[in-house]
């Protein structure tokens, strides 16, 4: 799940001094123009239709001129990248309209929020990666990538059986999958299944559900494993990470 930590407006005029987050900062320039140098490299501009994303403790300056729009604060953003990068939007301003969506509801009082705030978190993040500028993959991780994205969720879904059904070498396939993804098809198969499972047991509506329906559900056939896996994410069991939430923590 895409979780959304903070939303906020840029400065039209700023220019911060080198500094860095915790989390992935997103910027979408509904106007003006500004820029990013990050650890004292070549700026990565931008301008109006564009976003752009800078990772974790990613050391950066930021200096904007006349800059409006949106600026989010991702804890787990399925960006499979580890440096900053730069977005167009398409020409129907859809990626920006999920920003000023995601800032609408970040200010408001609505119970279960958060749920929306998570979807639209989701729907950002998959613009960002479709979008990306000057971004393709390879014909093969495609093919991995998309069978994973569309099977994910199934405990009846064999990632090893998808790969090596490809006339490749195992070893070279899961080498380029990680080169062009950032990460293994393994890796990148269960963090959108934590991913999921997290915003299902973060939703009110989901609170009736059990953890082996929530493992279920998220492509896991074995309940104590899912368990395991989801404290070695986010530190807690699946109903600890409930409990928490009922009670506000």
């Amino acid at each position: 799940m895409n979780d959304i930590l903070y939303v906020s407006e840029p400065a039209e005029e700023l220019d911060a001094g080198f500094h860095s987050h915790p989390h992935w900062e997103v910027l979408y320039c509904a106007g003006g123009e500004g820029a990013y140098q990050v650890d004292n490299g070549p700026a990565l501009p931008y301008r109006a239709g564009q976003a752009v994303a800078i990772p974790p403790e990613t050391v950066h300056r930021d200096e904007t001129r006349g800059a409006t729009g949106v600026r989010l604060a991702m804890e787990t953003p399925a960006f499979p990248f580890k440096t900053p990068f730069r977005v167009d939007d398409d020409p129907d301003g859809r990626m920006g309209a999920a920003f000023t969506q995601a800032e609408h509801y970040y200010r408001t009082e609505l119970k279960g929020r958060e749920l929306i705030l998570g979807a639209l978190g989701e729907l950002i993040g998959s613009y960002m990666l479709v979008f990306r500028d000057n971004r393709e993959f390879s014909s093969v991780v495609e093919h991995i990538r998309s069978s994973i994205l569309h099977n994910f969720s199934s405990p009846a879904f064999e990632l090893d059986q998808v790969i090596r059904q490809m006339p490749f070498n195992y070893d070279y396939l899961r080498k380029l999958f990680q080169k062009e993804m950032g990460l293994t098809p393994l890796k990148y198969m269960i963090d959108l299944r934590m991913k999921k499972a997290k915003g299902m047991l973060a939703a009110a509506w989901t609170r009736e559900y059990s953890v082996a329906e929530v493992a279920e559900n998220c492509g896991f056939s074995d309940a104590l494993y899912f368990s395991r896996v989801f404290k070695k994410y986010y530190g807690c069991s699946p109903s600890e990470f409930v409990k928490r939430r009922r009670e506000g923590g």
